[in-house]
């Protein structure tokens, strides 16, 4: 071969060679994108998805980070509420403790972990937390890790008592899922509902999974229908006392207990207006079961409804212009919709035959009690009567439904264990969970931002 051709040949093979080299760096930078965009993208949790798929994550011990081992008991109690919360949230599935396999050496830093431990039992994302604590102060710090790629997802620090334990964690998991979906969880949030195991039903408060349960009143009769205020510093309720029903406003923050209405006939059913300074509630004072607006002195501002009809259970829509109630005025109790703007009325729901118990949520979303068959199940629907969706079926009787603060959860009484308890769920209706576990009956849940 001539020189020429051999140059040229070589060339050619040379330009050859650069060609696919350019090739296989670009599909490498292409597949290392992909590879980045499927890492980012199993670690976004979707929670406007209609059923969304679980995020695997393992949880292990804490590790006590100072010199003296004091309080080793929060060594398994630290991951044992986190694990709860994160449960209950409906996004993630906890792995079993009994399936880790990590050696006893490792930490809680990226360096000191061994990421293939964590991902030959499947999890997707790794919990590692510390603490050290002086006395009854406690310092404790937690790290969310990336199991594929071992990155560090998040990463904090919290101080308080040790008496604050649940607090903390419950803070820590709020951080983490907001860091993940881009909304705050639900883990600092309270619960009230009335109980009955006193004998007598009275109101009680917990936190939103059922812990530090503290009785409310203690009036040795009926109490019913407690609501917390927008803001989450006071509550309505009633009470039979005095052969009647008194409506009235406890401060959480102050303590105090006032009474709001206590007219002759019924004051019942009572419920917040968005903007935290006025009330919905049905009054008798014509002897007809009528729904009044009152400021929270008791001072009536406006009769809200009038027929023939027993109307009851408001709730206001998000923006306080719309207002969803219970009427029989068509035969059965049924969701009616009053527009507060132009007085005008539509009825809402049309499938069963007791329909009753409206919340309104602040996505914009109704649910209600409903039965068709002899049993109330969950029903949640658009504002318009349309998308009707039942969150509950062929679980014993499930009754009183409310919305978290966020719209993005709803809790609701159900005695498909015994007893009636409170169990939340995921908007949808997916991740249904029992969270009291009291002696008696727990009904008519109502549910606030956390208010210390």
């Amino acid at each position: 071969m001539k020189l020429k051709s051999i140059l040229a040949s070589k060339t050619f093979f040379n330009k050859r060679a650069i060609f696919h080299t350019l090739i296989w760096i670009l599909v490498l930078w292409i597949g290392i994108i992909f590879q980045k965009k499927e890492v980012e993208a199993r670690l976004y949790i979707d929670i406007a998805s209609p059923s969304m798929r679980k995020i695997s994550i393992a949880i292990p011990d804490f590790k006590y980070l100072g010199k003296k081992n004091e309080h080793p008991g929060l060594i398994s109690k630290f991951p044992g509420i986190i694990s709860n919360d994160f449960d209950l949230s409906g996004y993630f599935r906890t792995l079993d403790k009994d399936s880790f396999i990590e050696g006893p050496g490792s930490g809680i830093t990226r360096d000191a972990i061994h990421f293939k431990d964590w991902s030959v039992i499947g999890a997707t994302l790794l919990l590692k937390g510390g603490y050290e604590c002086i006395g009854e102060q406690l310092k404790v710090e937690a790290r969310l890790f990336d199991v594929f790629s071992g990155r560090q997802l998040y990463g904090k620090r919290a101080l308080g008592l040790v008496e604050q334990s649940r607090y903390l964690m419950h803070r820590l998991g709020n951080d983490i899922i907001f860091t993940l979906t881009g909304h705050p969880g639900p883990f600092l949030t309270k619960m009230a509902f009335v109980g009955t195991s006193t004998g007598h039903k009275e109101i009680y408060i917990s936190d939103y999974d059922g812990h530090n349960l503290k009785q409310t009143t203690s009036y040795n009769t009926i109490t019913l229908s407690p609501r917390w205020s927008p803001s989450g510093d006071r509550m309505i309720y009633t009470s039979f006392r005095d052969s009647g029903t008194v409506l009235f406003m406890h401060d959480m923050i102050k303590g105090s207990v006032t009474k709001i209405s206590d007219r002759k006939g019924l004051n019942i059913a009572a419920t917040w207006k968005p903007n935290g300074k006025e009330l919905a509630l049905t009054l008798t004072i014509g002897g007809n079961p009528d729904i009044y607006l009152i400021d929270i002195t008791g001072k009536i501002l406006k009769k809200l409804t009038r027929n023939w009809g027993i109307d009851v259970s408001p709730t206001f829509s998000p923006d306080g212009k719309k207002m969803a109630f219970v009427s029989n005025r068509s035969g059965s109790p049924q969701v009616y919709v009053l527009d507060l703007i132009n007085n005008k009325v539509e009825r809402l729901t049309f499938e069963g035959n007791y329909n009753t118990s409206p919340v309104w949520s602040k996505l914009d979303r109704i649910a209600f009690a409903g039965s068709s068959d002899g049993h109330f199940d969950i029903y949640t629907i658009s504002p318009d009567g349309k998308d009707l969706h039942r969150v509950t079926k062929e679980q014993g009787n499930n009754e009183d439904p409310c919305w978290s603060p966020d719209g993005r959860y709803i809790a609701f009484s159900s005695n498909r264990t015994g007893n009636h308890h409170i169990f939340i769920a995921n908007a949808n209706g997916e991740n249904q969970r029992q969270v009291t576990f009291f002696k008696g009956d727990q009904l008519s849940p109502s549910w606030t931002q956390h208010s210390k």
